[in-house]
């Protein structure tokens, strides 16, 4: 599956910000910025004088990007998506822009050729290209344009358009999340570094959506030729685009399910260079993200996107069954590690093993050694294990969503059994938490937030989560300020550098996710406000969404050196855990809250509509403008979901006065009050009123 479609003009050639590109047949232009010597720079990359990315929509409908060379600022504004470009370029300095359309293009290898009239013959096509006002000078192919140029690319049978509104109209017509207030423009930023990374393999012939584009392509400083994927990368950049467009979302699971080996294997990376890590895996977060994409996808089961687990549970069903047959260590429990891979020398090492874990370097890790029986660490692992018994869970709803009830019994019941083993066999009583366990029984003394996944996966009671919570995120742990670095503050590996201690929105992910399983918002507040901090202070001064984010203040992370992507699509899951404080997709429903300050969120993609949540004097939620719930702001409405049958909702907090949006068309509905039934007239704006508090509500 390949979503969006490679086809019409877009800015998926991964080298450049600033070129557009015609699929199938590869026609390319791109812009570049010239100084007065006539020394042109088109190497734009958040290193190299990329200033900000625009708004640009999944297909490429609309984008705009502004750059800098110089001492000049270039804005590219544009309108594609379709055979028909349209681009505003407006340069403000000394050095001009420069339109450059390549003689020999990048993806079919057909030559080009631009006739002085701006005729642009690539192979058996035939395109227009206009500019207005006429360039200032012409080099070839390249047309040095006047400070402010509309360019216009069309097909030559196609008729001439009027490029300002075609780029206006494509503005304002743009679908987006929209953020505000305590969120700020969270919601602009995660986009952003979704659609901005989407780019064309040609070897694929495909799009793809990597996890940065900086990262994967070496002409940009990057580490692969033109594009990589990696695993637990594309799961968490799949599930931050599952609100932005659901088919994207769709489209981004697949381009990874795509790469399980025979043995169910899902590799730790797949790019077009080096190929495939045939050794080593990622994380097992698939069914998780898959899952919590599919409950966001729709206000019940009866519309979610049913699609996507269809496509989804075969591959992740194997994944999870690959970690049991590969991965057993240390007490029966699973560990990371590495197998032997022939004519690759690297393979059944430490290093690889580590990277298996995603957490490269961490202190964790630093003492290990790989058993050369199991081909595992001789540790085993807390956070891999609670991430195995999270993917059990998360397996066991999907299957019973999708009919395989023996299936889901069975992942439930390995869930509770694994689920015990961890309890009884990585819980410290001295230390009074969960530790990694070495193969001789000695608990692990590091310490780093894959601590706190046993709440992801519901391993300890409420008690015993609780102080673990109070334990691990004190001050001088993984608390503080920024919140849940990667390693511990008292760990004695504990530095600013990369899984050393950079604080990354992937664990801080899973960590949040475990505290609010059981209901510690005590804790899980804090937390939120803080990541949201600094994810929005980054993106102010720099328009950046990062791989990772500074531990102490004052620490600048944009040099290469530093090792932290300035563009990356999981960056996003810190403004997607801010907005679930408004609104979060859970097995049971909805959970709707007020966060305590002024915020929205709007436009967020369901099947039904595009869903807002508004947080003022009340919290109402609404579906394309018309409201479906109007609460007082004390009130947590919880296992909402609603379709044409009726509503089921759970209200606490301060309760008192709740208004309920009713399927269409009725005047008046039957209301079960806790154990109570009674009829309630509808409003004339379709809205039933009732007065409740800490009750479960069924209005038919």
């Amino acid at each position: 599956m390949s979503i969006p479609e490679p086809r019409g003009w877009n800015t998926w050639d991964v080298r450049f910000h600033t070129g557009w590109s015609h699929l199938p047949g590869g026609l390319r232009l791109r812009f570049a910025l010239r100084d007065t010597g006539g020394t042109l720079f088109d190497g734009f990359t958040w290193r190299h004088g990329l200033v900000r990315l625009g708004h640009h929509t999944v297909e490429g409908a609309y984008a705009e990007v502004e750059v800098t060379a110089f001492d000049t600022r270039l804005r590219l504004e544009a309108s594609g998506g379709t055979d028909e470009l349209a681009v505003r370029a407006t340069a403000t300095g000394a050095a001009a822009a420069v339109l450059l359309i390549d003689e020999a293009t990048g993806f079919g290898g057909e030559p080009v050729a631009v006739s002085p009239d701006g005729v642009v013959t690539h192979g058996a096509e035939r395109w227009v290209l206009e500019c207005s006002p006429a360039p200032v000078a012409r080099d070839g192919s390249a047309l040095v344009l006047a400070p402010d140029t509309l360019v216009s690319l069309r097909p030559a049978a196609a008729a001439a358009y009027d490029v300002a509104a075609r780029i206006a109209d494509a503005a304002a017509a743009a679908p987006r999340i929209h953020t505000a207030g305590w969120l700020g423009d969270s919601a602009d930023a995660m986009t952003r570094a979704l659609t901005w990374n989407t780019v064309y393999a040609p070897d694929l012939g495909r799009v793809l959506t990597p996890t940065s584009r900086d990262f994967v392509c070496q002409q940009r400083e990057g580490f692969y030729g033109s594009w990589a994927l990696h695993t637990w990368d594309t799961f968490f950049t799949g599930l931050v685009a599952a609100w932005v467009d659901p088919a994207y979302a769709e489209g981004i699971f697949a381009q990874i399910l795509d790469q399980a080996d025979p043995s169910g294997m899902l590799p730790n990376r797949v790019s077009d260079d080096k190929g495939r890590t045939d050794d080593r895996s990622q994380p097992p977060v698939g069914a998780y993200t898959v899952l919590k994409a599919y409950l966001g996808s729709g206000l019940s089961p009866r519309t979610r996107r049913t699609a996507l687990l269809r496509g989804a549970y075969p591959a992740l069903r194997d994944w999870h069954s690959w970690w049991l047959a590969s991965r057993v260590g240390p007490h029966h429990l699973l560990a990371w590690g590495s197998d032997p891979v022939p004519g690759d020398t690297e393979s059944a090492t430490v290093d690889r093993a580590r990277r298996e874990s995603g957490l490269d370097d961490s202190p964790m890790y630093d003492d290990v050694a790989l058993d050369p029986a199991t081909h595992t660490m001789n540790l085993a692992d807390v956070g891999l294990n609670a991430l195995h018994v999270a993917d059990a869970e998360a397996l066991a709803t999907i299957a019973a969503e999708l009919g395989h009830e023996a299936a889901a019994r069975a992942y439930a019941a390995h869930a509770a059994s694994a689920a015990a083993r961890i309890d009884a066999l990585l819980w410290d009583p001295a230390g009074g938490r969960y530790r990694n366990r070495w193969a001789d029984g000695a608990f692990s003394e590091h310490s780093s937030p894959t601590l706190l996944y046993p709440l992801l996966a519901g391993v300890p009671s409420p008690r015993r989560a609780q102080a673990v919570a109070d334990a691990l995120l004190a001050s001088d742990a993984l608390g503080g300020d920024p919140p849940l670095p990667s390693t511990a503050r008292d760990d004695p590996g504990f530095s600013t550098r990369y899984w050393r201690g950079r604080v990354w929105a992937p664990m801080a992910f899973l960590a949040v996710e475990g505290i609010r399983r059981y209901g510690l918002d005590a804790h899980s507040r804090p937390i939120v406000d803080a990541l949201l901090r600094l994810f929005l202070g980054e993106w102010t001064a720099h328009s950046h969404v990062r791989e990772n984010y500074p531990v102490v203040p004052g620490e600048d992370v944009r040099p290469l050196a530093a090792r932290s992507d300035g563009l990356m699509g999981w960056g996003g899951l810190l403004g997607y855990l801010a907005i679930q404080e408004l609104a979060d997709p859970r097995p049971d429903g909805w959970r709707f809250a007020h966060p305590g300050r002024d915020a929205s969120v709007e436009g967020l993609a369901l099947a039904e509509g595009r869903l807002s949540v508004r947080a003022g004097e009340r919290l109402v939620v609404a579906l394309d403008g018309r409201p479906l719930l109007d609460v007082p702001p004390g009130t947590v409405v919880t296992g909402y979901e609603r379709d044409a049958s009726g509503v089921r909702l759970r209200v606490s907090g301060e309760g008192g006065g709740i208004a309920v949006a009713v399927p269409d068309g009725r005047r008046d509905v039957t209301v079960r009050v806790g154990e109570r039934t009674a009829a309630y007239p509808v409003g004339p704006d379709g809205l039933v009123r009732i007065a409740a508090h800490d009750v479960a509500l069924e209005i038919r």
